[in-house]
Formats: structure tokens, sequence, C-alpha cells
């Protein structure tokens, strides 16, 4: 058996047309590494250039989804930007520069689900977390702020109140709270929380890709620049959609009363 990597890594596994994509530093509380972070990247950048792949699922391994960055392998890049590999040409798993996924992700989290961990799955699409999630924005403790995300999404999701609550006291909260402040749409019990991300997939990879893409845009361009540019749009995506080989099927498999097969074309 070859020695693990102490920097961790990114597992990747293709399950048809469903990518999982693991966390894997379970003796560190799967703690973000620097080189953890450039293999995510790489990891959503093929889910979204891949044509055969419709879905993704985000987990992490063994008992926890991440305790977050391991903060002195970042010491040095948060303090100075130019050192911290970047590349606009990658996907970013956050959505908040560069390139975003086209395709849609569902998160599984487990056990302690801190700072980047609540980020990465405020990133996702649909999260299940587990009964024994640990949730905690707690980077004001470490004498930084949340830069992934959770400054938007948690006041877009939880409204102000709840967001500045567990932004600003820093509390460690349950699965139960995540739900009502809108952060997570299922709780499982601890251990299934992963097969039911699956199944959702599952779910999501039967319906039309390009369908399924284009909601996905639709709804993003609605959180970044509001009604007007999001439904200025409608006319337009649905004329290109009704063209593809896909809403054809759909017609045909209405008519012939089947389950539609769809190609992404």
């Amino acid at each position: 058996m070859s020695e693990r990597d102490p920097e961790g890594r990114i597992t990747t596994e293709h399950r048809g047309s469903i990518f999982l994509i693991g966390i894997d530093r379970p003796e560190k509380r799967n703690g973000v590494t620097p080189k953890m972070w450039s293999e995510l990247r790489d990891a959503y950048t093929k889910l979204d250039e891949d044509d055969s792949l419709h879905v993704g699922v985000l987990f992490g391994h063994g008992d926890h989804f991440t305790a977050g960055l391991d903060l002195p392998k970042w010491a040095a890049g948060m303090k100075d930007p130019k050192s911290a590999p970047k590349s606009a040409e990658r996907v970013d798993p956050v959505g908040l520069s560069g390139r975003t996924c086209r395709k849609a992700v569902v998160c599984a989290v487990r056990g302690i689900t801190y700072t980047a961990g609540i980020e990465w799955m405020l990133g996702a699409d649909i999260v299940v977390a587990a009964d024994d999630c640990r949730f905690s924005q707690l980077e004001p403790k470490r004498g930084i702020m949340a830069t992934g995300g959770a400054t938007i999404r948690f006041v877009e999701r939880g409204g102000w109140g709840n967001a500045m609550y567990h932004l600003l006291v820093v509390d460690e909260f349950d699965a139960e709270e995540a739900r009502r402040c809108g952060l997570v749409q299922e709780i499982v019990p601890a251990g299934t929380e992963l097969d039911r991300a699956i199944i959702l997939a599952e779910k999501i990879a039967l319906l039309a890709p390009l369908a399924v893409q284009a909601t996905k845009a639709s709804a993003r361009r609605y959180a970044l620049a509001g009604e007007e540019a999001a439904a200025a749009e409608f006319q337009a995506t649905q004329q290109r959609l009704t063209r593809t080989e896909d809403a054809a099927e759909g017609v045909q498999s209405f008519i012939e009363r089947r389950d539609p097969i769809f190609k992404g074309r």
C-alpha cells in the first residue's frame, strides 16, 4: 500500500453519468490544503467539460465533511495573494470568480462541517446533511473573515438576522438549525447521507441535461443580476432548448407514455 500524501487529496469516481468528488484527508478531519483546493478545481472543471457527466456529488471521506482550511498551510497566500495559484481557466467550486460549473452538484455533509466546508456546500445546488452534523463559520475566531461565499449566501438563504447570528457569534449549530436557515435541504441518519445524495443525483441525471443546465443558469442569473435580467433570457433559452433532440424526445415519450431517454443534445 502506498503511503498517504500528508497534503491530502481529492478523489474522483465515475458512476455512469454521475461524478463523485471526495475530500480525502480523514486523519486531519479533511482539513483542506492548497493542493486539495487545486485538485477540487480540477475535479469541478472535469465535471463541467465532460459531456458524459451530468451531475456531481461532493462528499467527505471518513466521519467528517471538512474542518475547513488547514490555516498554517494557507497563511502565506492569505497575506500575499500573488503567491496563491490562480487560474481563470478552471471552474471555481464556490462560484465566486472565473468559471462556474454548469452541471448540477449535490453535496453530502457529515460530522464536522466548518468554515470552508459550509462555503463549499453552499456552492453546491442541493445539500443533504447527516443528523450528526456540527456547523460553524468561525473565521473571526481566527482573526480572518469568510471569503468563500458565506457572507453572501448565508444572508441570501437565511436572512440578515440568522446570517449575522451565526457569522458573528460563531457558534456551533446542528443540522436542524442549518435546515431552518435554508442551508441544507434534507437531514438523514449519519452514514446514509452519501447514498441519499447519489439517489438525488440519479434523479437529476435522468432529466434532459441541457434543460437542467439552462435551469441552473437561469436561477443563477436571477441571483446575480435580478428578475429582469433573468426573465429577459427566457424566450431565447426556451427556443434554443425546443430545437434540441432531447426536447423532441420529451414530446415523443409523452405521446408514447414512456420514460424519456435523453442524450444531451
